[in-house]
């Protein structure tokens, strides 16, 4: 069974809306209400058709929402967002781990206090984000199509894009659906659960934040340890996702999100092992495989007529031959110019 990534349309919207139903809470990119998913498309929507790429460094934050589609039956099965630049609308904040070292001449002792710092380091950084696989469809690598699939479009639009890159991952919900660090820190601040605040944030925006976070440093010794032993560790679901992101060549250097403490992990978009690796190439025949075929990840057209899906490639000359499958999927033949990288 073959399955394809698109650029989201209009009609995903209540695909969009079925899958956000099945997040489980704390996934501020694929909030379940209508209304936002909508703005979303039509940012998306807008980003698509800007064929524009301007000057890097004036360039606004445009949003790219992908879709992973099930070519035989035409069913959404997952989706998948990537950001050109953070932080250019709303502040884009972040808790940074730091320590002070004091030392007692007195007492004839050192202390290490470890403390979050509220930043915007990251702003003007890329964004991947919003990646969901429907619960039925995790197997077959169809994950690692959705992740990498971003990195082949930032790769063939890369003039669109900062030279860091950043990856949020979801922090550790309770069986309540609560975060104990928003408990232990923000909460105390806002009045509000941590439903209420990431379901706020996603609909609304973080304004909210800057206005009522504290911006003082917060000691991590005077929280509780439900929220201390939170700190940068990804929710159970996104432990295979922090992989890959590893793989690929992101690391955490001590970021965290404000609501749920869990991880950021960030790279240099040229050192992004998919980004780095990629190769445009022209397509010489479709063929089936033979012995000498390879695995990948293949991609063709820009913007709105992006696809990508696995195939199997076979070098050829100057160029690649290419499965059956692979080119009915993204609707190519030869003659025609494609990106891909190893699976």
């Amino acid at each position: 069974m073959t399955h394809v990534i698109r650029a989201a349309r209009a009609a995903d919207l209540e695909h969009l809306y079925e899958m956000a139903k099945l997040t489980g809470g704390g996934f501020t990119n694929l909030p379940p209400d209508r209304r936002a998913l909508t703005a979303k498309l039509e940012r998306a929507a807008a980003a698509f058709a800007n064929s524009e790429e301007g000057d890097p460094e004036t360039q606004k934050d445009e949003l790219f929402v992908l879709i992973l589609e099930d070519v035989a039956t035409r069913e959404v099965r997952g989706t998948c967002q990537i950001f050109t630049r953070v932080g250019q609308t709303w502040p884009f904040y972040s808790y940074r781990m730091a320590t002070l070292t004091q030392h007692s001449k007195e007492l004839g002792r050192t202390f290490r206090a470890e403390m979050l710092n509220l930043v915007t380091d990251l702003e003007g950084s890329s964004e991947v984000g919003g990646l969901f696989l429907h619960p039925g469809e995790r197997a077959g690598g169809l994950g690692m199509l959705l992740a990498r699939s971003r990195y082949l479009f930032i790769a063939m639009h890369r003039g669109r894009f900062a030279d860091r890159i950043l990856a949020e991952l979801r922090g550790v919900i309770d069986e309540r659906g609560g975060s104990p660090f928003w408990d232990g820190v923000a909460g105390r601040f806002f009045g509000m659960s941590f439903q209420e605040a990431d379901y706020f944030n996603a609909i609304n925006g973080n304004q909210f934040i800057a206005d009522l976070m504290p911006k003082h440093p917060v000691y991590i010794a005077m929280l509780p340890e439900t929220a201390r032993s939170a700190i940068g560790l990804p929710h159970p679901s996104g432990r295979a996702a922090m992989r890959m992101l590893e793989t690929e060549g992101f690391a955490a250097e001590g970021y965290f999100d404000i609501f749920d403490g869990g991880p950021t992990m960030t790279a240099r978009t040229d050192r992004v092992r998919s980004i780095a690796d990629a190769k445009t190439v022209p397509v010489t025949e479709v063929r089936p495989p033979d012995e000498t075929a390879t695995r990948a990840l293949v991609a063709t057209g820009r913007l709105a007529d992006f696809r990508c899906c696995f195939a199997r490639i076979t070098p050829d000359g100057a160029g690649v031959a290419l499965d059956p499958d692979a080119a009915k999927a993204l609707g190519i033949g030869p003659g025609d110019t494609v990106w891909h990288v190893a699976r």
